[in-house]
This record gives structure tokens, sequence and C-alpha cells, in this order.
């Protein structure tokens, strides 16, 4: 009699016997922001929207004040903070380069609406559809329409 019969083992493989599956990971907890303090631009930032994203946390943005500067999306945005073409953001102006920036803020639908009616936005600031939402001041005058 061997040592394992001994023992009451077996030398065989038991098929029956498996190890448990991993079941998957626990997922990330939903960030709370919808108490979030409205913030509001100081001196050296800007309101801006998105034209387009150019990679590598880069985009496109049109300032409020009309000119377009390439924004770079800082650090702590990567990867938590998904900017997209036509979100409105706050940008920092850089001092020595006139147009660029870096992207401070991702401001979510109810924050423009709210900056809107703070009169921090104009009405004219793209909506979130992307049409304008300010009256493109066009009158039509209904004269002598058989004259053409």
């Amino acid at each position: 009699m061997t040592l394992f019969a001994s023992l009451g083992l077996t030398t065989e493989f038991d098929a029956g016997t498996t190890m448990p599956k991993n079941k998957g990971k626990g997922g990330t907890n939903e960030a709370d922001d919808e108490n979030r303090e409205l913030i509001l631009k100081e001196d050296g930032q800007e309101y801006a929207r998105v034209l387009r994203m150019l990679g590598n946390d880069r985009c496109e943005a049109m300032c409020i004040d009309g000119i377009t500067r390439l924004c770079h999306i800082r650090g702590k945005m990567h990867k938590k903070v998904w900017v997209a073409a036509g979100d409105t953001i706050l940008v920092g102006l850089r001092d020595f380069q006139y147009d660029k920036a870096d992207v401070i803020l991702k401001y979510m639908a109810d924050e423009v609406r709210l900056l809107k009616a703070y009169k921090e936005l104009p009405d004219t600031h793209l909506d979130e559809d992307g049409d304008y939402a300010g009256d493109d001041n066009i009158e039509f005058v209904d004269d002598d329409i058989d004259k053409i």
C-alpha cells in the first residue's frame, strides 16, 4: 500500500472539482455631480464652446471673446470627464500664448442654463443642440411678392 492510499488520497485527477469562477469586478460609484457648486469665471479665465476634438487631450474651442483657441485638457480631467464637441467649458488663458488655453472645467447642461440666467453667458451662445439660442435679427417683410 502506498502512502497516498494509506491517507485516502488518489493520484488520479478528479475533474469534478474546479476552481471558482471570477464573477467580475465591482463597478465604480457615480460621482454626485447634481449638488456641485456653480463655478464662475475669474480673471484669466473665459467661457468657451468646444468646436472639435483634435486628439492627444486637445480640442479647438471658440471663446466668448470671439477667438478660437487650441485648448489642452488637463490631466485631472483625463479619462474622468469626457469632453466632446458642443460642450461648454471654462478655460484658463495663458499669459505667454494668446491662442492657447487649458480646460479647467466642463459645465453640465443645467449649469449652462444657470450661467445664461445669471447673464454670464450671452443669449447668442450655442445651446445644447448646437443651434444659436438668440435671435438672428432677420426680419421678413411681406411686400409685393408678385413683383419678384
